[in-house]
């Protein structure tokens, strides 16, 4: 991993391991006790440096987070559910990042351009927190899928507009055609790199039954699809979402055999596992540094907003549905509300925003203070509240 000695890596790995030992003994979310060790080790009088960019979010801890989700999503479930999950993840980031870019512009008198960045980056709900929080709380079956599968689905619009605000940031001006042009090659194109890639894998799997080989090749699916779509400027969330989903549900069909197949989700489980652990370190161990306190008002502000933009998108996109097979009762759409937890791609589009963006650093600060309160506060209540609506497993 960049930037990582062999001791850090070690060291990280037996926190995780402790962390993950405390926190099943507290019930405390292990994401969330990972956070505190992060925070915890920044504060040491020996001072723990761990680096935390984009590039290594995006190339070495996404894939196999995202790769593993959708290895365990069922395709007929997911179908089902796809003109949902696809109508709040597209309108619905579309309209929350508007209600966040007009209230930074409004209320803090922000630029235009740094609230659009702002907007966009932190109206995706993260795939990375929202699944590690929801596998732990047992929820209902159907609302486990819904919110997942937006949160996966969710970064196609972020990262889209990303890319156009920084054509705009570096002076250019794209057109209606080309915006849309863009928009769909990052969805198109990520989605036609993760199935190709993953059909072209699984083709070469099913010539062997060695376990060992299995693995290797899911395991180049997984980055491979991520990498190459990012490379080619495409979604490598949709890439490795559509490879994930073509091996969890075509590969099973045999080109992986039985005995390869627990120990290919076995593995998948430990890589999401190690990623996971890494990743919620470090955001822990950067938060100590960001002077959130000092910015405690915008904070509050943005975190007000975010609120808001996700209200704002979910009931009214929700409200289409009512009359349909796929109505959402009223306690699904307050998860979402509330559940929509932000995390490892907000932060990594808020490193990537350009230093000529005047609002650059507050962009940052604000982001991992929303990041804060989504892990400790919505974290945190999340599952007393699915108890207290009965959308537990036992409750479905």
């Amino acid at each position: 991993m960049a930037g990582f000695s062999i001791a850090n890596i070690g060291f990280v790995l037996l926190t995780a391991s402790l962390v993950a030992i405390v926190s099943r003994r507290l019930r405390l979310p292990y994401s969330i006790g990972l956070v505190l060790a992060g925070i915890g080790l920044a504060r040491l009088p020996v001072g723990v440096e761990l680096p935390l960019t984009r590039d290594l979010i995006f190339s070495v801890f996404l894939p196999p987070l995202i790769f593993e989700a959708a290895l365990q999503l069922g395709w007929p479930a997911f179908r089902r559910e796809l003109p949902l999950t696809l109508v709040l993840a597209f309108v619905g980031v579309g309209v929350a990042a508007v209600v966040v870019a007009a209230g930074m512009h409004a209320l803090l008198g922000w630029s235009w351009l740094g609230a659009a960045f702002f907007g966009v980056l932190i109206a995706a709900t993260d795939p990375v927190s929202v699944i590690a929080a929801f596998k732990e709380m047992d929820a209902e079956p159907r609302l486990q899928m819904v919110v997942e599968a937006e949160s996966l689905l969710n970064d196609g619009v972020a990262a889209v507009a990303f890319i156009l605000l920084l054509g705009l940031a570096g002076g250019g001006s794209p057109s209606p055609v080309d915006a849309l042009g863009t928009f769909a090659w990052t969805v198109a194109g990520g989605i036609g790199i993760g199935v190709g890639i993953a059909a072209a894998l699984l083709a070469l799997t099913g010539r062997t039954q060695d376990h060992l080989v299995e693995l290797t090749l899911t395991t180049v699916v997984a980055w491979g699809s991520f990498l190459t779509a990012d490379h080619l400027h495409a979604s490598g969330v949709f890439a490795t979402l559509a490879a994930g989903l073509m091996v969890g549900n075509v590969g099973w069909k045999g080109a992986i055999s039985k005995e390869g197949r627990p120990h290919v989700v076995g593995f998948w489980e430990y890589a999401a596992f190690l990623a996971n652990s890494c990743l919620f370190l470090l955001i822990g161990n950067h938060e100590a540094h960001q002077p959130i306190a000092l910015l405690a008002g915008e904070v509050g502000l943005a975190v007000a907003l975010t609120l808001a933009g996700r209200a704002v998108a979910v009931y009214p996109l929700a409200a289409l549905f009512r009359w349909s097979s796929l109505r959402l009762p009223g306690t699904y759409q307050h998860v979402l509300v509330w559940g929509g937890l932000r995390g490892a791609i907000g932060l990594a589009l808020a490193l990537a925003v350009p230093a000529s963006v005047p609002e650059r650093q507050a962009i940052v600060v604000l982001t991992f203070g929303v990041v804060a309160f989504s892990i400790f506060v919505q974290g945190l209540t999340m599952p007393p509240l699915l108890k207290r609506w009965g959308l537990t497993g036992a409750g479905g």
